[in-house]
């Protein structure tokens, strides 16, 4: 282990459990976070989400199925875009859909019954992002292993150190990530409150998942930084 893992590591002593929460994007036609078929026995997500995908880190994603499904028997095929997916029963009536970048049509296809159908856009915001959920963020700027937020008010190590997590007892990649003028700044990964880092507490260790990870850091209302790191597999060896 390296002099910089090992102080690296040594910051990990103050991780915060990660708390529960769930980021929802509503477009301005939502009036609820699911839509009903036509036929009234299936459903599906008002908007798009963006949640932790088990191996891609974060990715835009719905929820799709049977909605409020009474016989026994009940059954149906969910697809994306033509592609079967996921078959949802009474007893496990939803199914999380992956989307892919674009326009992406999920159909949920009832057993001797109707289908379905839901458009969702999942277009890029620019060419070089692997997918709607992961920030642009050109505009920061690296120097060796830092990376400075375009608000320049905070920064963040670049290449992931490997230290024992708390919260999951494994060893799991982490970056550093620094408050950079006493700001009072509310830290999330993947959309889920980390910490808050003001000048009593200006860094704390971030703890990565599998894939790209999104940490961000809130000035308030008045900017919000965001840091893209992968996580590659979630794991690591300590050395």
């Amino acid at each position: 282990m390296t002099a910089h893992t090992r102080s690296s590591a040594a910051s990990v002593l103050w991780a915060s459990a990660l708390c529960a929460s769930a980021f929802l994007t509503q477009p301005a036609h939502a009036l609820t976070s699911n839509q009903v078929g036509p036929s009234g026995k299936t459903y599906a997500s008002a908007a798009v989400q963006c949640a932790l995908h088990p191996s891609r880190g974060m990715a835009p994603m719905v929820q799709a199925g049977l909605y409020n499904p009474g016989r026994r028997g009940a059954s149906a095929t969910v697809a994306m875009n033509g592609v079967a997916v996921a078959v949802v029963t009474r007893l496990s009536p939803d199914a999380s859909i992956w989307l892919s970048n674009g326009n992406d049509t999920v159909s949920v296809a009832i057993l001797r019954g109707p289908t379905d159908s839901y458009s969702f856009d999942a277009t890029l915001d620019f060419s070089g992002q692997p997918n709607m959920c992961i920030p642009d963020t050109r505009l920061n700027t690296s120097t060796a292993d830092i990376e400075y937020a375009q608000s320049l008010k905070s920064y963040a190590t670049v290449t992931p150190g490997c230290a024992l997590n708390p919260a999951t007892g494994r060893a799991q990649p982490f970056v550093n990530l620094f408050d950079n003028g006493s700001y009072l700044l509310n830290v999330s990964v993947n959309n889920k409150p980390l910490t808050q880092l003001s000048a009593s507490r200006p860094q704390t260790p971030v703890f990565l998942s599998a894939g790209l990870n999104v940490v961000s850091a809130a000035h308030a209302a008045l900017s919000t930084d965001y840091f893209v790191r992968d996580g590659g597999t979630g794991t690591c060896a300590l050395q």
